[in-house]
């Protein structure tokens, strides 16, 4: 696996999360976020079954131009 760390969340501070990165073999998103709460994942499970290999996460919009970049990085040759 070859990860491309595009960037973190500006005001996590020394902590790591969330972030994004790009997997340079085959342009996949890497995204590190919050675990979603009990009622976030009643609401999207209204959408969508959690299958046991799954997770929701929450991403802040503050992620927003990192995941941009992202999806640039992955979407360039």
């Amino acid at each position: 696996m070859d990860l491309r760390f595009i960037g973190k969340d500006p005001k996590s501070g020394d902590h790591g999360s969330p972030a994004v990165w790009v997997d340079g073999e085959n342009r996949d998103l890497v995204i590190q976020g919050w675990t979603a709460d009990g009622r976030t994942l009643e609401e999207s499970a209204k959408d969508v079954r959690l299958p046991g290999h799954e997770s929701v996460i929450r991403v802040p919009r503050r992620l927003i131009p990192q995941l941009r970049e992202a999806i640039r990085v992955a979407e360039s040759d």
